[in-house]
């Protein structure tokens, strides 16, 4: 039988069994903290069944669907997984030279030789370098530590949300993570957002366990994920900080005093945890490190709060691109309160959005009147809060804003929908529940149709489906509570797959397509196009360096093994996407656009240039240097060899210097100078003449020897020319 707990913190003994006082004051089902120990004289159940039961109380069916809702996540995150082959060059160049070098482990090189760091700290290649350690440099060996971290996060979504409500809560909030394009996306991808979402998903959870009982070690727990975190996308990290210590001090069950000075601790946890590295860094002797990318004063600190902090929010980017100012339309995109709506992210992550505000508004109305200790409601303030406050920093950040962010946004709003489904569901025999539950439906169902419409030739009739499902099953709720029990089951079944029909598609859509680049989108093509039609940053004009009009291209997907959209300059990123048939990175698709097209998607590496580059490359520290990082990425990733990346990620940074760069030549530490073809330094901003990147490519052209690998130019730095 269930059992409930008392709705302010950790109670000696279970409450009043379902149905009792407990439901009849509409609170929610609660479950104990752990499973009652065995009385004397009982043997303790054996580990296989403990895990396959579950709890005692918990139904007979709750276990299993857990651990089947895992192992289908995992499934459908491994499918397909090998046809994105490094996904991102620029992560999986850092990754190989980590799993050839602890040095360059330790600070996130891109290449064994420590030229420069890729531009955030390391702690999302340290998996991935380990798992390459181990079983070599392939696909799966770098990204199935992604998957791993996607299913970790469903299980700590489904166990936050059932300790406070039900198991089917847990349920349907593990699924609508795990189904949401986005989330899909990022857990099958080298980026650090897998990481990233994967600790604040913990955080939130500990947070909640400690509302439950007080205890400082889920604090101190927390803050320690929340460090981490800061390791693998800097600043991101801290965006739900308010609303969790907020809610801690005013929703704790222990005196004020306590409250203070157990957010200290779990302060200095954070600060323990996410800053030694960065003390290390600062104080490690610049001449005997790797340069940070990103930064333009070989500052870790300059790079957090500058490029990769502040100025994604103001967009002033230094080393970068302007951003798209408040309520305007920028390089990045259209900021405004309908972000997270439009053509550009909508399809990525906000599918059940409307549905969960609607559901985070009914659960903390349902929870007003509870006491300030009310765990429940903090469960809503804590996991509701760090949506909103997501939401709205994404909605109105000026600076660099890609679409695959928001999977930031997808354990937040999966967990309001879990417990906002599951209060209302206990509730529904009073008609302002019942109808809170249907008018979530229409919103989930209105805004799918929607979304699909946004693709009208990826499978017309679904949204139809979606549509007329979702409606009638909303009809359904309005009556939940008067209904005889099954068919109240019914009309909410239809209610949920109706609304997991859209985001299940566009997911189904994304794993069964390979994904590449540095700017991969979500579902079938066409389904998120940059400011309304453009392919990326830049816009429809060409992107940075003229040359012809954006593109959104497809050509991957017809098996082509064209990388979408032009590179810059020259034309703009399109999905990032290629067909499963096709090629990716330096395994075969072409730079698009523009010559220096290596900035957003790599560069092709021919059997000629990898010879050429190869050869006597043991006698040399890099084998070659290439302006930006993802053109030196791809060789890299070709050769094996380490290959220097002048520049930086954008060819921005200033590293090396004209003078640095002209000593390793003359040292004799670079074979080979990899041309981007643009005549000019190549990578944003690095064409312009008077960059670092530009003052190098001129002073090789006028220097050195021209010679060709298969279609790529090379200049060979042990070879001057005369007069």
């Amino acid at each position: 039988m269930t059992t409930h707990l008392d709705d302010t913190a950790r109670t000696a003994g279970p409450a009043g069994p379902a149905g009792t006082a407990d439901t009849a004051a509409w609170s929610p089902p609660q479950e104990p903290d752990a499973a009652p120990a065995p009385g004397p004289g009982e043997p303790k159940r054996p580990l296989a069944a403990r895990i396959w039961r579950g709890r005692p109380e918990d139904p007979r069916w709750a276990r299993p669907a857990f651990l089947g809702l895992l192992l289908a996540t995992c499934v459908l995150y491994l499918y397909n997984l090998s046809a994105s082959g490094y996904a991102n060059s620029f992560y999986s160049a850092a990754v190989q030279a980590g799993s050839q070098s602890w040095k360059a482990f330790f600070f996130g090189s891109l290449d064994s030789a420590n030229a420069i760091t890729v531009d955030k700290p390391p702690a999302a290649l340290w998996p991935m370098a380990l798992s390459v350690k181990v079983f070599g440099l392939n696909s799966w060996a770098i990204l199935v530590p992604e998957v791993l971290m996607g299913v970790g996060s469903v299980a700590a979504v489904y166990a936050s949300v059932r300790r406070r409500f039900s198991p089917a809560s847990g349920l349907i909030a593990g699924a609508v993570l795990a189904l949401t394009p986005v989330a899909a996306l990022m857990f099958r991808f080298n980026n650090p957002d897998a990481m990233l979402a994967l600790l604040m998903t913990v955080a939130c959870y500990l947070v909640v366990r400690a509302l439950e009982d007080g205890r400082t070690k889920w604090l101190v727990w927390a803050g320690v994920a929340i460090g981490v975190a800061f390791l693998a996308k800097t600043l991101q990290a801290f965006l739900i900080l308010p609303p969790l210590a907020i809610v801690y001090a005013v929703c704790a069950p222990v005196p004020l005093r306590k409250r203070f000075s157990q957010l200290a601790l779990a302060t200095a946890a954070l600060v323990v945890s996410g800053g030694w590295w960065v003390a290390v860094v600062e104080l490690w002797p610049a001449s005997s490190r790797p340069y940070i990318g990103g930064s333009q004063n070989n500052s870790f600190l300059e790079l957090t709060f500058g490029y990769n902090g502040l100025g994604r929010l103001n967009g002033e980017e230094t080393g970068s691109v302007g951003g798209g100012g408040g309520g305007g339309t920028g390089q990045w995109g259209e900021t405004g309160w309908d972000r997270m709506f439009n053509s550009e992210i909508g399809a990525q992550i906000s599918w059940l959005l409307p549905a969960a505000l609607i559901l985070l508004a009914a659960g903390l109305v349902a929870t007003r009147r509870r006491k300030r200790t009310s765990v429940t409601r903090g469960a809503f303030l804590v996991w509701g809060g760090s949506l909103l406050i997501t939401t709205v920093v994404f909605s109105f950040m000026a600076g660099i804003f890609h679409q695959y962010y928001t999977i930031a946004l997808a354990p937040y709003m999966a967990a309001v929908i879990g417990m906002g489904t599951g209060i209302l569901w206990e509730k529904r025999s009073g008609i302002w529940a019942s109808l809170t539950l249907a008018a979530a439906s229409v919103a989930a169902a209105a805004w799918g149709y929607v979304l699909l419409n946004r693709t009208p030739d990826h499978l017309p009739w679904l949204k139809w489906l979606v549509l007329v499902g979702g409606l009638a099953g909303a009809l359904g709720l309005v009556f939940a509570g008067r209904l005889p029990r099954r068919l109240a089951l019914a009309a909410a079944a239809v209610s949920v797959l109706a609304a997991l029909a859209g985001p299940t598609a566009y997911t189904l859509s994304t794993v069964d397509s390979a994904h590449t680049g540095s700017i991969p989108t979500a579902g079938p093509a066409g389904a998120s196009m940059m400011g309304g039609g453009r392919g990326g940053p830049g816009g429809g004009d060409g992107g940075f360096g003229g040359g012809g009009p954006g593109r959104q291209g497809q050509q991957g997907q017809q098996g082509q093994g064209q990388q979408n959209g032009g590179g810059l300059p020259g034309g703009t990123p399109g999905q990032g996407r290629t067909a499963p048939g096709g090629q990716a990175n330096g395994d075969g698709g072409r730079m698009g656009g523009g010559g220096a097209g290596g900035l957003i998607n790599g560069a092709t590496v021919t059997d000629e240039a990898k010879k050429l580059l190869g050869a006597d490359s043991e006698n040399y520290t890099w084998a070659g240097a290439a302006i930006g990082s993802q053109n030196a990425a791809s060789y890299q990733l070709a050769t094996g060899d380490p290959v220097m990346a002048i520049g930086g990620f954008n060819g921005t940074d200033p590293s090396p210097t004209l003078a640095q760069f002209k000593q390793y030549v003359a040292d004799g530490r670079i074979h080979y100078f990899i041309s981007s073809g643009s005549g000019g330094g190549g990578a944003m901003g690095g064409g312009s003449g008077d960059g670092t990147s530009a003052q190098i490519t001129e002073w090789i052209e006028a220097n050195f020897k021209q010679v060709t690998g298969g279609s790529a130019t090379f200049y060979d730095l042990t070879q001057e020319t005369t007069g």
